[in-house]
């Protein structure tokens, strides 16, 4: 049987602080934010994690990626260029969706995470302009602005998300939600990592110091976002096991296989066998690799149980945000870590990744 949503009220004198009669969804909730009194502490730890990541484009300098990239090779300007147009695309559209989806969670402290979310998602799409004005002209600007409706590559992957999440929009049923939530589950986790691990192949040879930088923070802003929709879809199965019977675990299932035969033909695609230390065949196992932590994070089967071992451990070690880094102005050590509170990310990688 089908099950259309109800948009949450936006004043609900009849709304209770009775912690047992709220939920993710369907709650009946006065949509008061009370950290102190919450449902999800989860939540709490999120927010104060993701509160604690500002960061601001314009402070990371570009100088150097300008006068170098002219002097990459040309496979790594066309890469460079069509990762950029994808993230540009899909980090646009997160933050309208993540509006959608919050107008049916019922637990505020979980609407101040997806809005936190949405707030970040504004910052990595101007760096991604930032990146554009600063580091090439004009011309080739508008062609990566353009390039996702013109390749059709592009368009094809792109749809695939985008098609979910106006599903849920213009059809909100409990299944529908339960999918788009998937969707941003493998935009966050599956979606971007071929792109990472390009400019991170760049990062390796000295080139592009700048765009790695700022890659960098977006990426550990994306790894809060995707614990989010992990916690999401971990909270659903719990208190809405009906929802994620052996049909609906087939489908999520096959979401998440299709998605990753996207990320690699994408990377194989943007990369063309071309780019040092990052092969067809490394980017194939790495992203099934992936796919199976992920699947794992919301107790899933493993689609790839062939896949045992992480085949590019270097992304993660540039990946990360902990390690003791320059200050891009004084040139002392610092962390980039401002702030927050002692979340677990472990959930969402075994033992030995990261």
């Amino acid at each position: 049987m089908i099950y259309m949503m109800q948009m949450k009220r936006l004043f609900n004198p009849d709304g209770s602080r009775d912690l047992s009669q709220q939920s993710l969804i369907g709650g009946n909730t006065t949509n008061l934010l009370e950290f102190a009194h919450c449902k999800y502490p989860w939540a709490e730890a999120l927010y104060k994690k993701m509160r604690g990541f500002f960061w601001i484009p314009d402070e990371v300098p570009l100088g150097d990626d300008k006068k170098q990239f002219p002097n990459l090779t040309e496979a790594e300007q066309e890469a460079y260029k069509k990762t950029l147009s994808f993230l540009i695309f899909l980090d646009s559209i997160q933050i309208d969706n993540l509006g959608a989806l919050a107008s049916y969670i019922t637990a505020p402290e979980v609407t101040a995470c997806l809005k936190a979310q949405a707030f970040f998602e504004t910052i990595h799409a101007q760096s991604y302009d930032y990146l554009l004005t600063s580091v090439v002209d004009s011309l080739t600007r508008e062609e990566v602005y353009t390039m996702w409706k013109d390749d059709e590559h592009l368009l094809r992957r792109n749809k695939f998300i985008t098609d979910l999440y106006e599903e849920f929009i213009f059809n909100p049923t409990e299944e529908n939600f339960v999918k788009s939530c998937m969707a941003d589950f493998l935009l966050e986790g599956v979606y971007f990592y071929s792109g990472f691990a390009f400019f991170y192949a760049l990062g390796r040879q000295d080139k592009m110091g700048g765009t790695v930088s700022l890659i960098r923070l977006i990426q550990r802003d994306e790894n809060t976002h995707l614990a989010l929709f992990t916690n999401i879809i971990r909270t659903l199965r719990e208190e809405r096991p009906e929802l994620f019977d052996e049909r609906m675990v087939r489908e999520l299932l096959g979401m998440v296989t299709t998605a990753v035969s996207h990320e690699i033909a994408w990377g194989q695609y943007v990369t063309h066998n071309q780019i040092l230390g990052l092969t067809d065949a490394l980017i194939d196992r790495y992203i099934k690799y992936l796919g199976n932590i992920r699947c794992r994070s919301i107790d899933l089967p493993e689609p790839y149980p062939e896949v045992k071992e992480h085949p590019m451990p270097w992304v993660d070690t540039f990946a990360s945000m902990n390690m003791t880094k320059t200050d891009f102005f004084e040139r002392r050590v610092t962390n980039y870590v401002k702030s927050g509170s002692s979340l677990n990310f472990n959930r969402l990688r075994p033992p030995g990744e990261g």
